[in-house]
């Protein structure tokens, strides 16, 4: 059952929003991939009323150009899980928090030993590019000119912002495979998902979509309790956790939903839309607060007499 955001019309504590940080591919965007009417207007008016909106999402920078029209005036996007910040006008990465060469090859090495080598099939994402072995098979258009090899080890560039496994051998369903690599590799690395299959989304420990926003907000002083963030898959579990209030779509993740205090309606419903216009309006509605208590605040230094 889908709800409105938050009832009632009156700012309270769990009304005051300055950032929402919404997921894209199942949550902002719909099933066709594109952003829909209502949920660009929504986000052109949450700007207009003064709210901060940041996308965070799994997709690496590269795929990020046609969404420039939709970022707000701070112009950045959390990608990569968190692993790296980019400025979606042009398509530069800011910010990398990501794994050298060194922890990456432990991490091949683990997963190879524990699974067979002729088993696991993985990539890299950088700033700089995608690279991955010759046996990795992507779901998505390679860049041309993307470095392969054998092993990856090979073609690692200095910084991976997020290593790709894939093990057609093992269990294929999303929350198994993710368990089960995350118990091969321990503390060496956080393994997460953002699809319905096998595809494991390998990072440094502690990068997640959460930590890096929390960096982000805190920069601005924008406190947990005034982030909304909304999401479907389990990759947006640590940032839902985070935020002072956590939406979930209706096409959300079991473990998604579960988590979350409201259930918006699907992606394919706008559900984005409608958290951020109730946003928007809530934040007009502070403002207007504000205002009406300063105009009836007495002079600084003086004293207020009401008129007779």
């Amino acid at each position: 059952m889908t709800v409105d955001p938050v009832d009632g019309d009156r700012p309270d504590a769990r009304h005051d929003v300055r950032l929402v940080a919404s997921d894209l591919d199942g949550t902002l965007l719909g099933p066709d991939g594109a952003v829909s009417r209502r949920t660009a207007a929504a986000l052109a008016d949450a700007e207009a009323a003064g709210l901060d909106v940041v996308f965070l999402t799994a997709r690496p920078h590269r795929w990020l150009a046609e969404l420039a029209a939709h970022v707000a005036g701070h112009g950045v996007a959390i990608c990569a899980n968190g692993a790296s910040v980019v400025d979606v006008a042009g398509l530069r990465v800011l910010e990398e928090h990501g794994m050298d060469r060194r922890r990456v090859t432990e991490v091949a090495e683990r997963l190879r030993a524990a699974w067979g080598a002729d088993a696991v099939h993985l990539a890299a994402e950088s700033a700089d590019g995608f690279a991955s072995e010759h046996g990795f098979v992507s779901e998505h258009v390679v860049p041309p000119g993307s470095a392969t090899a054998a092993r990856i080890e090979d073609v690692l560039p200095v910084t991976t912002l997020k290593l790709l496994l894939r093990a057609p051998g093992r269990a294929q369903d999303a929350d198994t495979f993710v368990a089960d690599a995350q118990a091969v590799l321990g503390d060496l690395a956080h393994v997460t998902s953002s699809a319905a299959g096998a595809l494991g989304e390998i990072a440094a420990p502690g990068v997640t979509k959460a930590a890096t926003l929390a960096a982000w907000a805190a920069a601005r002083g924008i406190a947990p309790a005034q982030v909304w963030a909304v999401g479907d898959a389990p990759n947006d579990l640590p940032m839902l956790g985070w935020a002072g209030r956590a939406f979930a779509v209706a096409n959300a993740h079991p473990a998604v939903r579960a988590a979350a205090h409201d259930t918006l309606p699907s992606n394919a419903d706008d559900g984005v839309a409608v958290l951020l216009e109730r946003a928007a309006a809530l934040s007009r509605a502070r403002t207007a607060g504000v205002v009406a208590r300063l105009q009836s605040a007495p002079p600084a230094g003086g004293r207020h007499r009401a008129r007779p």
